[in-house]
């Protein structure tokens, strides 16, 4: 395991171990390394939906609510596969 030292600023590292025992955790590596877990969810998880909006985007061409709603779909079922 490599190990990764930061500085926090007084007022920073106070927060942090404030919500750190509001939320019971025991050590400042538990608290950052789920931090950095999800946001590492969450920014896959932007890029998913970009990529999302960018195959699906708006089109040129006249749609209706039908075709629009099963693009929708399948783009949904498509993310939520990728996202299991």
């Amino acid at each position: 395991m490599e190990t990764v030292s930061i500085k926090m600023d007084g007022y920073f590292a106070r927060n942090v171990d404030k919500v750190m025992k509001k939320h019971h955790y025991t050590t400042k590596t538990e608290f950052i390394r789920e931090a950095i877990r999800d946001k590492i969810k969450q920014l896959e998880k932007e890029e998913q939906i970009a990529r999302v909006h960018k195959m699906y985007g708006a089109s040129k061409r006249k749609t209706t609510d039908a075709q629009l709603h099963d693009a929708r779909e399948r783009a949904f079922l498509e993310l939520e596969k990728e996202l299991q």
